[in-house]
């Protein structure tokens, strides 16, 4: 494939956020061109019936997403809908400004199709995230667009001010939201994993859910981001205060900090240095954790599937173990602007194959019962 060969010779060559600014100034070109967009959608979006799923009060004309991380700051929305993908989780936005992480950054080990990120939540604040998102909304096909928004706590404002700095988020960026996601999992925000643990993750979501309630946004669905690094236990109590407080849904997982078993060579893996680790090595974890999750709540949660999506056989494996929703990121850098169109042609063929009439017939097909006794 051109992209493939493109990406060997010259994109893993080079710094791996300067290719991504690249990538979102041609998606931003891309939306400005009258009609370019929409034509593409028709093309390369997901039309067939099978692939449609209704989840979080929204019908989506395919599983597969685009994971936070990429478009930051609701500034590609677009073009990134023109690829292909069912929805676009911006993010992640703090309700402060903040430059992240020094750079550089992000890194690729190709040996194992895998990212490093210590990014640190750079973004341009709440303000600026929705006043790109009133802007979408404003667009001829901008309304439609289903776009999840991703939040997480701003760097400097100490631990003890996280709920109120995560309500200011929520609350500025609800009104353009299809879901909105209470982020709690990245490794590269000091302390932010550590709200995780339930007795400080019920008052956070809480709060959230009470300050969307007093807004009028009592529908808007509510979801948390974990780490794909929590005990088994902790998942499980995890999913019971998920079902207790009456959120919407669980996505599953962010980046892992594990560094087992991989191809790249140990000099070039402790040159990446510290962060949260993408794609193939993280497949295995993020199943499990889907996995428990469904066994834990049955289908009282949208489980929404990340971590390792690489192939239509990923997503399928995802959506047989629980998951209603996949999303990806790394298989979009390693597959190239194509990589969404293939995998809901091959989801379909895969759906077809196996005697379902639509996707949604088969989410949790491969999965447990609830255990016995859970919340």
């Amino acid at each position: 494939m051109l992209y493939q060969l493109l990406f060997s010779a010259v994109l893993r060559r080079t710094d791996a956020e300067s290719i991504h600014r690249l990538a979102f100034t041609a998606l931003r070109g891309l939306a400005a061109v009258p009609g370019a967009a929409e034509a593409m959608r028709r093309v390369l979006g997901p039309r067939r019936p099978e692939l449609a799923v209704t989840a979080l009060g929204r019908e989506f004309p395919g599983p597969l997403g685009l994971a936070a991380g990429f478009d930051k700051n609701a500034e590609g929305v677009i073009g990134l809908t023109a690829l292909g993908f069912g929805h676009v989780e911006v993010g992640t936005v703090t309700a402060h400004p903040q430059p992240g992480n020094p750079k550089p950054r992000l890194f690729r080990l190709t040996a194992d199709r895998a990212i490093v990120n210590r990014m640190g939540f750079n973004n341009h604040g709440s303000v600026v995230a929705a006043d790109n998102l009133r802007a979408l909304r404003a667009r001829p096909g901008g309304r439609s667009a289903i776009v999840g928004v991703n939040i997480g706590k701003t760097k400097t404002v100490p631990e003890a001010e996280a709920v109120e700095d995560y309500v200011t988020g929520a609350r500025r960026l609800a009104p353009f939201a299809d879901y909105l996601v209470v982020n709690v999992s990245s490794p590269n925000t000091p302390g932010l994993r550590d709200l995780q643990a339930v007795e400080r993750l019920r008052p956070l979501l809480s709060a959230v859910r009470a300050a969307l309630d007093e807004d009028g946004r009592r529908s808007l669905p509510l979801l948390v981001k974990i780490a794909p690094d929590l005990a088994d236990d902790d998942v499980d109590a995890v999913a019971d205060l998920a079902v207790e407080l009456g959120l919407d849904g669980i996505i599953a997982t962010n980046t892992t900090i594990a560094r087992e078993g991989l191809a790249t060579p140990a000099e070039e893996v402790a040159a990446a240095g510290a962060g949260g680790l993408s794609g193939e090595p993280l497949r295995r974890r993020s199943l499990e954790v889907l996995r428990r999750l469904r066994a834990r709540a049955g289908d009282r949660l949208v489980l929404v599937a990340v971590g390792g999506v690489a192939t239509p056989e990923d997503a399928w494996e995802r959506i047989r173990a629980g998951a209603t929703l996949v999303q990806g990121y790394t298989g979009l850098i390693y597959g190239g602007p194509l990589w969404p169109l293939r995998v809901h042609r091959g989801l379909a063929r895969l759906v077809r194959a196996a005697g379902y009439r639509s996707v949604a017939e088969a989410v949790g097909a491969d999965a447990p019962s609830p255990a016995a006794g859970s919340a």
